[in-house]
């Protein structure tokens, strides 16, 4: 690093290279870097004890080849071993506390858990994942399991090969932004932000087994096991390549909540907690943190990546926190300046290392000076390539002479992109809202889908949905990264600016390999005549794409959906509308006001009427099955046939009418597979023929839908969500956790995805990991299927007392407008008062929900799902006659041999309502069938019934005394 290789000094205790300190000796940065963590603790005792019995829960540590268990490395607090997860079949890292911390002290044992539910509730693409933290009852020892990280540190890396170059050191820093923003909305701080905790994992070596550096949580390295493959750095410098790492970011387990008190025990050596080289001046004052704690550290690291040094040394804490914030205190720009970083990067450098942390710069404010240095720095880049490009391009002209006079007729044809994405693939990311009113931002997200729908028809071109465009910025830096994520050669770029009645619409066809643009153009229009837009931006993108448009194409994109300027503009924020989720009835009823005004302003409008149709018949099936609610929807298809019946808008509209409304399979598949011919580049048709597949019990074809699907469209959610569900129905977990943990890396931290994980390991008797990931979601979530699931929790752990306040403070809170999910929070409350022993409480609660629900059925007498709710409410107050009659109604309503995956629905009702009404073996003979079944789970949501939900939910404990019972609980 700093003297040449043949001069530089050992350390005595480790043998790494000694450097020079701030007061003036030599000292090993190393050993430095230990003080604060303390690792000097003996562990052989703790590996004593468990020896013989290396399972952890359902986790199995691995041995290397001599028989000796596979430790990955070592901390004061413990070690951490690479280990298999016997459940899922996959490698993890377990870190285990040291033995004699954990029964000698009951504040480390707490701090440890402490820790790992920190760390537990971030979901992030650079921070590595924590599964799972527990305690191993026959010891008493405490552990958790984490992604297993295949790489090297930044650290390793600097030491071995030397100190980055700038471009790679600010996408390193962005990435870790990120993540910062990231752990900052879940209210975490990581308080050890290190080179040693930061992983780097090239594109290239994403690794065998042997050839990989697994990393753990807060541990140093045993020495000699980190044999890796090591990537050239140095020659992919050389020959200009962009290829950078991906960063993930390890040890949050000193992870804190913000604004937590100070706590005098959450320390380690000398009373610091951290690692004093790194560390902010507040961490040496033992005072409360946040993210500018965090930001300080980020800044010495990347210091520490630039030139191989730090800001700040010393051999001692003492000496660092001294040259950090004393009175003569100095940053040692000469070292940024000898390391060529540019001016602007070293005064960020700076601000991240102000001794205030008012002074810092805020983790949205960084990443925006991270850009400016990232722009700044591809310009300079840029002007040196197109230099050496002129002089490679004279020498090429004089190669290919000299090679046409030798040898003529051998030609080598090159290709920019790879065979697995198509050159004619096109994603159109989220257009900005450059208009002064925010509420103008329907215009922008409206224009967007109508180009999606018009790219839709074009066959050969390949077309990404909104759906999975969404998550992204409208101007994003990284667009090959996106184009690679989407499977896409090309993006579209776009911005719509509204003032009074003009529209400017703005966009950009970008190659995302090159970043170089295919095709620009600016639309200035009156709003009255912008109907076109869409069409004419679709043909530009098919003609720079080299698409071919059949005529029946070309006319299709011709067609003008309406003359009306002001029906348009409703029929837009109806299509705005309609990508927000929809947790409810009325919620659902929101576009339909804007396409009921648009068909008035405009009765021609057929896409309008065929977008009323759909939301129509929706609603009729999840929420309202009322003959005027399927009058209205057959009045919209009427309109919609009349005006244009064959454009795929109707036949659409048709397809929902038959499957949703007249239950109509037959039928609607027929109509859905004419839909996917007429719209080729469009996931919406696949969906709807996967989920008919599920309700005609062809669960194989269903699976086969979601896949097709998928491989058009990778980051659908919406695709991604039905997929993993139908794999949770079918009782295949560990598919359905990988398709859940898909949707997660896309949208971190979404509540109904990690509610709907919670139900998996919930069907698997997991209550620990469901719990976790639990924890983090308001109870009060607006999705009626989270609050199910915990619910469930709470019930599976006999907690009937915390179930029944949740249910009162959201029928509380709520005060529902739909009559049905009323009923159902008083028929859910009814049967918590019943297992916590309030007898009197359930049945007036019941009662009310039978009130609640007789008027709806009185109108809605063929609705089974209606049918088998209120069944529910009349088995809570006794009426056995009445619940038994009901809930064998709902089934012939909706008998499975007509709809596989709500059939069974109505089966597990009556299994309940036997089991409340103590008949026992109807009930056992019930459930013995719905065990053999995939189906669409009332009681447990997202899965359907397992022999671990029997063993666990009271809901069966009238049935625990047969044997028979006994039976259907085994695991098969």
């Amino acid at each position: 690093m700093q003297p040449p290789a043949h001069q530089i000094s050992t350390c005595p205790a480790c043998g790494r290279a000694l450097e020079e300190t701030s007061g003036g000796g030599l000292g090993c940065m190393v050993c430095l870097l230990r003080v604060g963590i303390g690792g000097e603790g003996d562990l052989s005792q703790d590996q004593d004890a468990f020896e013989s019995d290396e399972h952890f829960g359902i986790y199995e540590i691995d041995r290397r080849e001599d028989g000796g268990l596979y430790e990955l490395g070592h901390g004061g607090m413990g070690a951490t071993y690479r280990a298999t997860d016997t459940t899922l079949q996959r490698k993890v890292a377990l870190k285990i506390i040291r033995l004699g911390t954990a029964a000698g002290s009951a504040e480390a044992r707490e701090r440890f858990l402490r820790e790992a539910r920190a760390a537990a509730t971030l979901r992030h693409e650079n921070i590595a994942t924590v599964f799972q933290f527990g305690i191993r009852e026959e010891t008493g020892q405490l552990f958790y399991a984490m992604e297993l990280i295949q790489g090297e540190t930044l650290e390793e890396r600097v030491r071995r090969a030397g100190p980055l170059d700038i471009r790679t050191t600010i996408s390193i820093a962005q990435e870790l932004t990120d993540a910062l923003i990231a752990a900052e909305k879940r209210g975490v701080i990581h308080r050890d932000l290190k080179p040693a905790n930061l992983m780097l994992v090239s594109p290239e070596d994403e690794v065998s087994e042997k050839g990989a550096t697994p990393v753990a949580t807060g541990l140093w390295p045993v020495p000699g096991i980190r044999a890796m493959n090591r990537w050239n750095w140095t020659a992919h410098r050389a020959v200009g390549t962009t290829s950078k790492p991906t960063v993930k970011i390890i040890d949050f387990g000193l992870a804190k909540a913000l604004h937590a008190p100070a706590d005098p025990a959450h320390r380690t050596h000398h009373g610091f907690a951290g690692t004093p080289a790194f560390a902010s001046p507040e961490q040496f004052e033992n005072s409360a943190l946040d993210v500018r704690s965090d930001i300080y550290s980020l800044g010495a690291t990347l210091w520490f990546a630039l030139t191989g040094k730090t800001p700040f040394t010393g051999r001692s804490v003492e000496e660092i926190r001294h040259a950090q914030s004393g009175n003569r205190r100095t940053l040692p720009l000469e070292q940024l300046k000898a390391a060529h970083v540019p001016h602007r990067l070293r005064s960020l450098l700076k601000s991240m290392l102000a001794i205030e942390p008012a002074a810092r710069p805020g983790t949205h404010e960084l990443a925006a000076q991270l850009q400016r240095c990232a722009d700044e720095v591809s310009g300079a880049r840029r002007k040196r390539v197109a230099l050496a490009a002129a002089a490679i391009l004279v020498l090429g002209v004089f190669v290919f002479l000299v090679y046409e006079s030798r040898q003529t007729g051998h030609r080598l044809v090159a290709t920019t992109l790879t065979a697995s994405i198509p050159e004619k693939s096109v994603a159109v990311l989220p257009f900005e809202n450059l208009s002064r009113d925010p509420d103008n931002a329907y215009l922008a997200e409206g224009v967007q889908e109508e180009i999606l729908t018009q790219l839709a028809k074009i066959a050969d071109l390949k077309v990404i949905s909104r759906t999975s465009t969404q998550q992204y910025q409208s101007k994003p830096a990284n667009l090959s990264g996106i184009a690679k994520q989407l499977g896409v050669a090309s993006i579209l770029e776009g911005s719509v600016q509204k003032a009074a009645d003009q529209v400017r619409v703005n966009v950009q066809l970008i190659n995302a390999q090159s970043d170089s643009h295919l095709w620009a153009e600016t639309y200035d229009r009156k709003l009255t005549d912008i109907f076109g837009v869409e069409s004419e931006i679709a043909k530009a993108i098919a003609e720079s794409l080299q698409a071919k448009l059949t005529v029946r194409e070309q006319q299709a994109l011709a067609v003008k959906p309406t003359n009306n300027p002001e029906a348009y503009d409703a029929y837009l924020r109806g299509l705005a509308f309609e990508g927000r989720p929809a947790y409810s009835a009325e919620l659902a009823e929101k576009p339909i006001g804007f396409y009921e005004r648009a068909v008035q302003l405009d009765p021609n409008f057929a896409s309008a009427w065929a977008r009323l149709c759909h939301h129509h018949a929706l609603i009729y099936s999840n929420y309202d099955a009322t003959p005027g609610r399927r009058a209205a929807a057959k009045r919209a298809l009427d309109n919609a046939q009349k005006l244009e019946p064959n454009s795929p808008e109707t036949l659409l509209a048709l397809g929902y009418f038959q499957s949703l409304v007249l239950r109509d399979n037959e039928s609607s598949k027929a109509t859905f597979g004419r839909v996917s011919k007429m719209l080729p580049g469009s996931c919406e048709a696949l969906k709807a023929l996967a989920r008919l597949a599920r309700t005609e019990g062809h669960w194989d074809q269903s699976v086969a839908y979601f896949d097709q699907a998928l491989t058009s469209d990778p980051r659908n959610v919406n695709l991604l969500l039905h997929a993993a569900l139908t794999y949770a129905w079918l009782r295949q977990f560990p598919a359905a956790l990988k398709l859940y943990d898909r949707v997660l890396d896309i949208t971190p931290n979404e509540p109904d995805v990690m509610a709907a994980k919670a139900c998996i390991y919930q069907a698997q008797g997991n209550l620990q990991e469901a719990a976790r990931l639990l924890s983090g979601i308001n109870e009060q979530t607006p999705s009626g299927d989270t609050f199910q699931i915990k619910i469930t929790q709470l019930r599976l752990e006999r907690n009937y007392g915390e179930a029944v306040r949740l249910l009162q403070a959201r029928q509380a809170q709520f005060h529902f407008e739909s009559q049905y999910v009323n009923g159902w929070n008083q028929v859910w409350l009814a049967f918590m008062q019943r297992l916590a022993g309030d007898a009197a409480g359930a049945k007036v609660t019941a009662e009310h929900a039978s009130n609640t629900l007789e008027q709806l059925y009185n109108h809605q007498p063929d609705n089974a799902m209606l049918a088998a709710l209120l069944s529910q409410a009349y088995a809570a107050i006794g009426e056995k006659d009445s619940a038994l009659k009901l809930a064998e109604r709902a089934i012939m309503l909706s008998p499975r041999a007509k709809d596989a995956m709500n059939g069974p629905t109505r089966e597990e009702t009556l299994a309940l309502i036997q089991t409340i009404l103590r008949e026992n073996d109807r009930a056992i003979s019930t459930l013995t069938k719905l065990l053999e079944t995939p189906y669409n789970s009332w009681i447990y949501a997202e899965a359907s019934i397992t022999p671990a939900l029997l063993r666990l939910d009271p809901f069966w404990d009238p049935l625990r005394g047969d044997p028979a019972f006994q039976k259907l609980c085994e695991e098969k």
